[in-house]
């Protein structure tokens, strides 16, 4: 019998080792047959059941397991005769055949359900009832547990298959309600503020071109006007792009203008001297270093609300622009001679903006007042490693 335990490990560590496998059935079934016949070769004579017969049985107990993965319900059934036969015949199980019969029901139990699975174990409550001892009623608690072990297993699969199926699907909606929450917001940007700001525009001109007398100074103004709602009417097109990317193409087509940067500073500043009624100038010190698009992008968008804050809250104050590049970062500095920060605490829609802007590519932004009196606007922005 210790023989026979040793063997029965091995078969154990051998099948949990190679249970990845889609061989591991036929091996289980080469290796469980082999036993069987050394098993029923080592009984002799001291069987009621000739040799012959009890290697037949040994065989119909084990090898049926090279179809369980394809027929589980017949190899079952097949494996569970054999066994049965041979309690039938007064006879104690082949440890092959126990073996067999506990990875055979393991498998039902994982793949059928349990209704299907629990009418195998039949013979052998027949068999604890028929011949009560430890040993009937243990063999017939190992198969039970083989069953139940397996539909624990199935049981686990389906219900982690069904969370993710549920996380899918849940994305899935979000994703489409984030979708139409986007179509939506473009539609209303679409539909009434870009409307309005070409109605700026259109007035601006007109009112330009058909007011009698009108100062030189006023039809500059009017003009400046003009220009600077149908930029906004660009950067609104740019921004409805963006929104419909994946929920359809804008009304008026796509804009290709490519995104601003730092060489349109520039021009923002000649904008902003020009509107604003007061002085403006771009200061840059240090190596001018070529950045990646995003940070421009992020440098030209904070820069711009800072010079329509100027605008907003010191009209007429002179703002100096200041881009001071090192080699691991660029610091930008906009301040004024106004009278300062209305919010002290620097909370508005503009300023948290100019925050998450520069958040994005790992920079900071303080907004505060300036030594000198004013608002000063500092941003750090870092300049990735490997820029030329």
């Amino acid at each position: 019998m210790s023989q026979a335990r040793e063997l029965a490990d091995r078969v154990v560590v051998a099948t949990r080792r190679i249970g990845g496998t889609r061989d591991a059935m036929l091996v289980a079934a080469v290796v469980l047959a082999l036993f069987a016949v050394v098993e029923a070769g080592s009984r002799g004579d001291r069987t009621g059941m000739d040799l012959g017969t009890m290697l037949l049985l040994g065989l119909l107990a084990t090898a049926p397991l090279v179809l369980l993965t394809a027929q589980p319900v017949a190899a079952t059934l097949a494996v569970t005769l054999a066994n049965s036969i041979v309690l039938a015949g007064q006879e104690p199980p082949l440890v092959a055949g126990v073996l067999a019969e506990l990875v055979a029901l393991y498998w039902l139990g994982r793949t059928r359900s349990r209704l299907i699975a629990l009418p195998f174990l039949l013979p052998f409550v027949l068999f604890a009832l028929g011949q009560p001892s430890p040993g009937s009623t243990l063999l017939l608690v190992l198969l039970a547990a083989a069953v139940l072990l397996g539909a624990a297993v199935r049981d686990r699969g389906d219900a982690v298959a069904n969370a993710a199926a549920s996380r899918a699907t849940a994305d899935t909606l979000l994703e489409h309600a984030a979708r139409g929450e986007r179509a939506r917001i473009a539609r209303e940007l679409h539909d009434v503020v870009a409307h309005h700001i070409s109605m700026i525009a259109v007035q601006a001109e007109t009112a330009r071109l058909t007011t009698p007398g009108l100062p030189p100074d006023g039809a500059k103004r009017l003009l400046a006007i003009g220009d600077t709602a149908r930029t906004a009417l660009t950067e609104m097109r740019r921004l409805l792009g963006v929104l419909r990317e994946d929920v359809g193409p804008p009304v008026d087509g796509p804009v290709r203008a490519p995104q601003p940067g730092l060489e349109q500073l520039n021009t923002l500043v000649d904008e902003a001297r020009a509107s604003g009624g007061g002085g403006a100038r771009l200061i840059v010190r240090g190596t001018v270093t070529p950045l990646d698009p995003g940070v421009q992008l992020t440098a030209y968008r904070i820069v711009q609300e800072a010079l329509t804050n100027a605008r907003r809250h010191a009209a007429g104050a002179a703002v100096d622009v200041e881009l001071d590049y090192s080699a691991a970062v660029l610091l930008i500095r906009v301040r004024d001679n106004g009278p300062g920060p209305e919010d002290s605490d620097g909370t508005g829609h503009g300023l948290l903006g100019m925050r998450e802007r520069a958040a994005m590519v790992g920079g900071t932004v303080v907004v505060g007042r300036s030594p000198a009196g004013g608002c000063l606007v500092e941003a750090v922005l870092p300049i990735p490693a490997g820029t030329p």
